[in-house]
């Protein structure tokens, strides 16, 4: 199986069968990119490469970011990240994490390109190394070049609904709106500004960051959100291994909960029996 811009990567997709109905979703459209898996998994953090490789395994994830100025980092000596992520297992999504200006960002794009990754990429552009949020204004600046520049670029931003559509506008393939601060594991803290978002985007909206346990996944995706990327919380979990099995079965049920929608919420009881046509006195 070749990871190739153009081509469905089918590994993991599900099928049931209901009333002889074959259920299936449809693929996740990023560009030139189509997945089947929406769960989307980042490769620092991991007590070992071993247990990296088998986490990213067991989640199904089928698209991995690495951190092109971190590739060398935590890995045996003349080896680096890339020798662990074969490339007809995973479309590989450079990104520009540790970058706190616009032009750095860019750079660390570019770099990705030059070393064979790819014109895919998450482009982060931090404003404070304390909560990690996004600087708005660098993030659309740097945003505006690399799509220029021919990059699909998946962008990282707040859970601001105005400037999400400002990133859309300027031609990011998918905005991704954090959930949390980056590696806190707060789970989603605005669910109602990432409605927001979903409701006006016409790109995908991939939950990014934040994210503690399957719980925020299923939420993620029970709220109507294209993918979710996380990393954290499962590369810090006690058995990384089974909570991305975990996270796999997460974003497999919210996806499947938001597709057969949800009853709405009542204030008082109904009954889930039927009422009429009973025999008084029984």
């Amino acid at each position: 199986m070749t990871a190739s811009p153009g081509r469905t990567l089918v590994s993991g997709a599900r099928k049931a069968h209901d009333r002889g109905v074959t259920l299936v979703d449809r693929p996740l459209v990023l560009g030139p990119y189509t997945f089947t898996s929406r769960l989307f998994l980042g490769t620092g953090k991991y007590p070992s490469m071993e247990s990296m490789v088998e986490a990213l395994e067991l989640s199904g994830t089928q698209c991995v970011t690495v951190a092109v100025r971190r590739l060398q980092l935590g890995v045996p000596q003349g080896k680096s990240l890339l020798d662990y992520l074969p490339r007809d297992k995973y479309v590989l999504l450079p990104n520009t994490a540790g970058c706190f200006d616009a032009d750095l960002a860019v750079r660390t794009a570019r770099l990705g390109r030059e070393l064979g990754i790819g014109d895919l990429v998450k482009l982060e552009v931090l404003g404070d190394p304390d909560t990690l949020l996004p600087d708005p204004i660098g993030t659309l600046e740097a945003a505006k070049t690399l799509v220029k520049e021919g990059f699909v670029v998946l962008c990282y931003t707040s859970d601001d609904p105005v400037l999400a559509k400002r990133l859309e506008d300027v031609g990011v393939c998918a905005v991704m709106p954090a959930g949390a601060p980056i590696g806190s594991g707060q789970g989603i803290l605005n669910p109602n500004n990432i409605r927001i978002i979903l409701e006006r985007a016409k790109v995908p909206v991939i939950v990014d960051a934040g994210v503690g346990t399957a719980s925020d996944v299923a939420i993620a995706f029970e709220l109507g959100a294209e993918g979710v990327l996380l990393n954290t919380g499962v590369a810090l979990a006690k058995d990384p291994v089974r909570m991305a099995r975990a996270m796999k079965a997460a974003a497999e049920a919210g996806r499947d909960a938001f597709l057969a929608g949800r009853i709405g919420k009542k204030l008082y009881a109904s009954a889930s029996s039927p009422t009429s046509g009973v025999i008084a006195g029984e």
